[in-house]
């Protein structure tokens, strides 16, 4: 199980780190076999893992907190499915590549939140503290549950307009936007559902 979990950390990883700024990941394990990852190696047992390229993103990840309130707002997470029918691990997935969990996170376009929810997106779903989790999570997945009936239940369609807006779908012929940004962002999304789906 452990091992298990190692590989989906790491996986999640190499697919977020092409966004972070300048963070390379490095790897230490322990005398008891535990596996630790960092961007921050505070002595010379650790080896680098992973270098980064600076992408689009200029925020920095906090992997500790990443996967501890992974847990604190799965209750939360979980009713925002219930109530707009979505699956748990596609929120999950959003919620890991648009802010790695973090409620704090503002984006250099202005989203904020763990949906990252840009202001006319907030307004629109009533939404008036976009750092408020819960108003948060629910504003942003109702959005997500209005895309996938604009878009025919196509959840690739609903996620690249979650990305790039739902107008730069429907002017691109009802197609992915050629954004690498956005194709990137499908990719990812994908994967993390696939890997949730797999772990939930």
């Amino acid at each position: 199980m452990q091992k298990r979990i190692f590989f989906f950390v790491l996986g999640a990883l190499l697919v977020l780190v092409p966004f972070l700024a300048g963070a390379d990941i490095y790897k230490y394990v322990d005398g008891h076999g535990h596996v630790h990852l960092t961007d921050r190696p505070d002595h010379g047992g650790y080896r680098r893992l992973v270098k980064t390229w600076k992408g689009w993103s200029e925020a920095r990840v906090d992997f500790k907190s990443l996967f501890k309130n992974r847990q604190k707002y799965s209750p939360t997470i979980a009713q925002a499915a219930k109530v707009h029918r979505l699956p748990p691990a596609l929120l999950h997935a959003v919620i890991t590549a648009e802010s790695g969990y973090n409620p704090e996170a503002v984006s250099t376009a202005g989203a904020v939140g763990l949906m990252q929810l840009m202001p006319g997106t907030a307004e629109r779903y009533g939404v008036r503290n976009r750092r408020d989790p819960t108003a948060n999570v629910s504003g942003g997945t109702q959005y997500l549950r209005d895309l996938l009936n604009m878009f025919d239940d196509n959840l690739v369609l609903a996620l690249a307009a979650y990305n790039a807006g739902e107008n730069a779908v429907i002017n691109n012929g009802r197609r992915i936007p050629p954004y690498k940004e956005t194709e990137v962002y499908v990719q990812r999304v994908l994967k993390y559902y696939n890997d949730y789906k797999r772990d939930m």
